[in-house]
């Protein structure tokens, strides 16, 4: 099935990172215009220079309440919102400090609390429905030790996830996540060189997933926590 993003614009949140470069190639190639929002300056080696359609609007925090409302109310109209900036950190209990844990929770929480409560109020300008996709993560469904204040956040995005998606459905606008395990990365590679990286599902691929979800072609799928683990069950 081809989703048509034509003449749509989409949020693409964390855009420049391994997984969101293979979004925003996925988008602009089915014909979306792409907000980018970087928190610092934009990169200058994607190769996408005289795009007209790729928007990289630099100096966003997206934990910072007015940034991210000026920044979504800055559109001519939004289509969809896909949250995949956030952050990852591991410790034990005993060594996590209440800032390590605050950190965690403005990275991944927040941000996707601010960026779908804007999205949901410039779709509603619009009347014509939309979508969101956050990113949480398979510890939130299935804990493991060692990362508790990855784990809580990542819980957070799944909660409100499920939460929204009841709240906005008879709008028109449908909530979902995805839930990704260990993604094959250059950073997950160097981290762990010896594991089976042919395992580890493709990037491209957890992107195709993630551009049905906030597609015009799903009309039905909307509270999903959708697992795209790839062989790792």
């Amino acid at each position: 099935m081809i989703q048509d993003f034509s003449d749509r614009h989409v949020v693409i949140s964390g855009g420049t990172g391994a997984l969101g470069l293979d979004v925003l190639a996925l988008f602009l190639e089915r014909g979306a215009h792409c907000w980018v929002p970087c928190l610092e300056e934009a990169p200058t080696n994607l190769n996408l220079e005289g795009d007209d359609r790729v928007h990289f609007v630099e100096n966003l925090d997206l934990s910072q309440e007015k940034m991210v409302a000026d920044f979504y109310s800055s559109m001519p109209s939004l289509w969809a919102s896909v949250h995949v900036a956030g952050g990852f950190a591991m410790s034990p209990v005993a060594d996590t400090s209440l800032a390590d844990f605050e950190r965690m929770w403005r990275m991944n929480t927040v941000s996707s609390f601010l960026c779908c409560q804007a999205a949901v109020k410039r779709m509603r300008e619009g009347n014509d429905g939309g979508r969101i996709v956050n990113v949480a993560a398979r510890p939130a469904v299935d804990p493991a030790g060692g990362m508790l204040a990855y784990t809580t956040s990542k819980a957070g995005v799944a909660s409100l996830t499920e939460c929204l998606a009841r709240e906005v459905a008879s709008e028109g606008i449908l909530v979902n996540a995805i839930l990704p395990a260990i993604m094959d990365t250059p950073g997950n590679r160097t981290a762990m060189p010896d594991a089976d990286h042919s395992q580890w599902p493709k990037t491209a691929d957890i992107a195709q997933t993630l551009a049905f979800l906030a597609s015009p072609s799903n009309t039905v799928t909307t509270g999903a926590l959708m697992p795209v683990y790839g062989r790792l069950i």
